[in-house]
């Protein structure tokens, strides 16, 4: 017997073995001339399971000892465990191979080289563009927030695989990378054209902050990494040591991030209460709250399409508690949670493990959290920021709502 077999049917043996113990442990058992007698449920029971493993066994060993070519037994078992968390039809769950894994924990640690967008997979199995990021080759070519990325240097891609394609996307500093497009035109028709793109040593600085008329400050967020809190809070304080009478968080092509990050920000600006509470499908809830201590200058928020996951937990954590005006229009609308898991041997997988909701208990998973005040940006308008106050006319009624408040 080859050393895979005996390590599959060591597994299943494994697995086998600790149900029985299981069941001999937590229900009446008779044992009667060194043999045990469990009930007839149970027994039932492990033999479904035998079964299942029994199947996956079986077509392995069918399709090493006949299929025509050559098997990549490491590329097979990466196949099932690919397979598996894609028959949950859950864009947002999936297993990564070892270097799928490592790719997707580079991008937490805020440098790679890349083109710096953000993408996920998309209701129609297409790789949709969330946003691209500030200041990196993808802005800079002028990719938008529901672009579809359909072929990476010539080769199609679908959204179950994203992280394939990804890794194309990624590569060596200076080198070239072509993306075909599809865009919907004015008159809603799919444009389809190539981008060719430089990748560059992405180094993500995700807090930017100005003071706009001597009074207002003004805090741009492009994502939630590890540093985005403490970057948050420098400039939140250099902002109000020119004492600043207003605030205007920016939160427009943000993607959201890491949760605990999000949260910590979300304290900074609200009073005591609840910033989010996930709930799985048990029903357990886990709350996230704020305590008293806050900074009390008026606030708005602006959102767009393109701000996603955390972004909506901050804009809805402040929308409830009628703790500052939203501007913009409604959000990308994602609202569940998802774990990341590492496996022994640096593979790992991504499951959605929850759904979260606002203080008010509202899911806004598919639907996005409409703005108080909607405000669509002109049709041709790239640049959005204080670098053009002149043509983002989003921020220019943040500014107006922020004055129409100052005391």
């Amino acid at each position: 017997m080859s050393k895979k077999k005996v390590i599959t049917l060591m597994v299943v043996l494994l697995l086998i073995t600790n149900a029985i113990t299981f069941g001999l442990t937590n229900l009446m058992s008779i044992t009667f001339n060194n043999k045990a007698y469990v009930p007839l449920a149970e027994y039932n029971k492990l033999k479904s399971i035998y079964n299942e493993f029994s199947k996956v066994m079986a077509v392995e060993n069918y399709v090493k000892e006949n299929y025509l070519r050559d098997v990549d037994e490491k590329k097979l078992v990466d196949g099932q465990l690919k397979g598996m968390l894609q028959s949950l039809e859950d864009p947002y769950s999936n297993y990564m191979t070892q270097d799928e894994f490592a790719s997707f924990l580079q991008q937490t640690s805020g440098t790679y080289a890349g083109i710096g967008v953000v993408v996920t997979p998309g209701e129609d199995n297409l790789i949709t563009v969330v946003s691209p990021i500030e200041g990196t080759p993808g802005e800079k070519s002028g990719i938008k927030s529901g672009d579809k990325i359909i072929k990476v240097n010539g080769i199609e891609y679908l959204g179950e695989n994203m992280d394939q394609a990804v890794k194309v996307m990624k590569g060596d500093p200076n080198t070239k990378v072509v993306l075909t497009i599809m865009r919907k035109d004015k008159a809603g028709k799919n444009d389809i054209f190539d981008l060719e793109i430089t990748r560059e040593i992405i180094r993500l600085i995700t807090v930017k902050s100005s003071l706009i008329d001597d009074n207002i400050g003004y805090i741009k967020i492009t994502s939630f990494d590890d540093l985005t809190y403490k970057d948050f809070k420098t400039e939140l304080d250099k902002l109000g040591r020119r004492n600043i009478k207003g605030l205007i968080i920016d939160l427009r092509n943000n993607p959201g991030g890491l949760l605990d990050r999000c949260a910590q920000i979300a304290d900074e600006l609200l009073g005591e209460g609840d910033i989010v509470y996930t709930q799985t499908k048990s029903g357990k809830r886990e709350y996230l709250k704020s305590n008293k201590s806050m900074v009390d200058y008026p606030l708005v928020l602006l959102v767009n399409g393109g701000s996603a996951s955390a972004s909506e937990i901050l804009a809805g954590a402040i929308k409830d508690h009628k703790r500052g005006t939203l501007i913009g229009t409604t959000t990308f609308g994602k609202g569940v949670v998802q774990r990341i898991h590492d496996l022994d041997d640096g593979s790992g997988l991504k499951l959605t493990i929850s759904e979260y909701f606002t203080p008010n208990g509202i899911n806004i998973h598919g639907v996005g959290i409409a703005p108080d005040i909607i405000v669509e940006l002109p049709e041709g308008v790239e640049e959005i920021g204080v670098d053009n106050l002149k043509e983002d006319i989003q921020l220019r009624t943040a500014i107006d709502e922020i004055k129409s408040k100052i005391k």
